[in-house]
């Protein structure tokens, strides 16, 4: 029985530590996951909704850019809450999404101050105004 409980929180810590990776992997905190990962992430979420409409391209890359950053973060939640607790005790999946979604924005917001006030610098993108049509940013003729 023993045996059995201490392979039951072996494998329950091996499910937190991989979703931490991929977590940390989909998250803001490491420099190079955009290149990787969440940029290639949103242009194809991007690509997606211009199938739809040529417009939607660059707002749904912004928000699918932002949606995996969000889920990094919260994989990186739920797979802490695996590795440290030690007993298995009822979770409320609701408040941990709530809590992870609030930080989140939390993140989200104090990276929009810093760029408001100047804190933080962005590339100039998008200084002409070629550059926003959807041609411009797709393999396409």
């Amino acid at each position: 029985m023993l045996q059995n409980l201490n392979t039951i929180n072996s494998l329950k810590k091996l499910k937190g530590l991989t979703l931490v990776g991929l977590g940390f992997m989909l998250s803001p905190l490491s420099w190079w996951n955009d290149l990787f990962f969440n940029l290639p992430l949103a242009y194809f979420f991007g690509y997606t909704c211009a199938q739809f409409s040529a417009n939607l391209f660059l707002p749904c890359a912004i928000a699918g850019y932002w949606l995996s950053n969000v889920l990094g973060i919260l994989l990186m939640h739920l797979g802490v809450l695996d590795v440290v607790q030690e007993q298995s005790k009822e979770r409320n999946f609701k408040k941990e999404l709530l809590i992870g979604l609030a930080s989140s924005t939390v993140y989200t917001v104090i990276i929009l101050l810093l760029l408001q006030f100047n804190i933080l610098s962005t590339p100039d993108l998008f200084t002409q105004r070629e550059s926003l049509t959807l041609k411009s940013f797709l393999p396409i003729n």
